[in-house]
């Protein structure tokens, strides 16, 4: 690792809020994509059996 002298807290602080934001993201797209096969197939059926 790199020597971050005096701003390394803020330097570490600012990676880990990045890594976080990032994480949530991915969550909330797969979550979001789960959501919407989920709908798209009920549609799907009402479609083709209602």
């Amino acid at each position: 690792m790199p020597d971050l002298g005096k701003y390394a807290g803020d330097v570490l602080a600012a990676y880990g809020i990045t890594v976080l934001l990032l994480a949530g993201l991915i969550w909330r797209s797969l979550a979001r994509s789960v959501k919407m096969k989920r709908l798209l197939k009920q549609a799907e059926e009402r479609r083709t059996h209602g």
